[in-house]
């Protein structure tokens, strides 16, 4: 006679919370070891009212900021001036932080942050965390009333 082996009790009952709880480890390790990068190295910022007055750029994956004039009227960026529909790159290459005046953003500056690549582990966990936190804040507010752009 050939017997059976059978789960434990408590994972017989609570199997699809074990299944939660093992896709939830098996994303966060993907997370902090797959590697950065695909697609564009340009962070676009739409130059316009309740536009961001601080962004973060990461070297190597997203080091260059794509500004573009939303405005209808000339945009005066540092020392560039864009016409109404316009397109900069300006691209970075150190880490650190500069400030750049600009009249039609919140408090007249944006403050541009520049990080280093961050490292397998709990460092890029932290950096994909802290990314999905920004796209979140950064959305765009629209009413039902308004349609696409």
């Amino acid at each position: 006679m050939r017997t059976v082996k059978t789960l434990p009790p408590l994972l017989q009952r609570h199997w699809p919370l074990a299944c939660l709880g093992a896709a939830l480890c098996l994303s966060l390790l993907w997370s902090a070891l797959a590697p950065l990068g695909g697609g564009s190295h340009e962070l676009l910022l739409d130059v316009r009212p309740g536009a961001p007055s601080a962004l973060r750029l990461t070297l190597g994956v997203q080091d260059v900021l794509l500004l573009r004039n939303r405005t209808g009227a000339p945009l005066v960026f540092g020392p560039v001036q864009l016409a109404p529909g316009a397109e900069f790159r300006l691209p970075f290459e150190e880490a650190g932080e500069q400030d750049f005046p600009c009249p039609a953003l919140p408090g007249g500056t944006l403050r541009v942050s520049v990080v280093p690549m961050p490292d397998p582990g709990w460092e890029r966990l932290r950096w994909r965390s802290g990314k999905l936190g920004d796209a979140i804040r950064n959305l765009p507010l629209k009413g039902p009333e308004q349609g696409p752009e």
